[in-house]
């Protein structure tokens, strides 16, 4: 066995009386600063509940007909909402649905500038990529625990950990994908007068924002992800039927879940990937793959 130099429990003991003093001390104020999160999650899922079920994947599939002008996709899309009905999912998936949408919102406001930060100063990049590394390869369960600590079992720390989960490749895809603006153009913004602030939003914002929306199909991926999850706090929908399938040995209730969950991954993937290839198309930007 190797030796014990030092013992890790006063470290334990001191990680752990941190946060319980943390909770104690600011407790409230984080639950304030998560009611606008519990309130759009909310919102959310009462608008999908109270669409008709016609009407939504009327919606959905539009959307996909605006994105590619073609009838595959739209067809593809009504087909995966439709076997979310037939399978007897409708209400689990519109759940798991707004979970994930209120995740991609959350993570698209915190992620996007960040990303931009990082494209404009060297240090902080320096400094966020190591912190992005750690993200990325932690466990996902972890991000549970301080979630749980803080706000209780519920759907609003199931949220907060799929924003963390899900922030890293947008930030670096921002970041990427404003650093690859082509100098020449940035010099020609400059040498017409344009300040630092009008040459991102009219220059390197448009000319990334394929990049960016290659981060954001990622990030929805990711929040999809976590769903099963993030049910073992109390986030329902799809992965919680995922976990009575394990709980209860049910293997048919595991099994149609799960492809409840592929049929909504496919939906939005294809979506965002078509409305990035329509921006790559719009802007002749040539290197982009979602």
């Amino acid at each position: 066995m190797f030796p014990e130099l030092f013992d890790t429990a006063p470290l334990r003991r001191a990680i752990d009386d941190g946060l319980d003093w943390l909770i104690a001390t600011w407790g409230e104020g984080f639950e304030a600063a998560a009611s606008p999160l519990q309130w759009t999650l909310n919102t959310i899922e009462q608008g999908l509940l109270a669409l008709p079920w016609w009407a939504l994947i009327a919606i959905l599939t539009g959307l996909a007909l605006l994105a590619t002008r073609k009838p595959a996709l739209p067809l593809v899309v009504a087909a995966a909402m439709l076997f979310l009905g037939v399978l007897g999912l409708w209400e689990d998936a519109i759940k798991t649905m707004a979970l994930m949408l209120t995740a991609t919102l959350g993570t698209i406001v915190v992620a996007i500038p960040l990303g931009v930060a990082m494209s404009g100063s060297a240090l902080l990049r320096r400094v966020l990529t190591p912190v992005l590394d750690l993200m990325q390869t932690m466990p996902s369960f972890v991000y549970l625990i301080p979630a749980v600590m803080v706000f209780g079992p519920g759907r609003v720390p199931a949220v907060l950990a799929t924003m963390i989960y899900a922030a890293p490749p947008l930030m670096r895809l921002t970041d990427l994908g404003l650093r690859l603006v082509d100098p020449d153009v940035l010099e020609a913004g400059w040498s017409f007068g344009m300040t630092r602030g009008q040459r991102l939003l009219k220059i390197q914002v448009p000319l990334a924002l394929p990049t960016i929306f290659a981060g954001i199909n990622q990030a929805t991926m990711m929040s999809l992800s976590m769903v099963v999850i993030a049910s073992m706090i109390g986030a329902g929908g799809l992965g919680y039927q995922v976990l009575q399938g394990i709980g209860r040995l049910e293997v048919s209730r595991g099994l149609l879940a799960g492809l409840g969950i592929v049929a909504l991954a496919i939906v939005f993937d294809r979506v965002t990937q078509a409305f990035g290839r329509r921006l790559q198309q719009r802007l002749g930007v040539t290197d982009f793959k979602p």
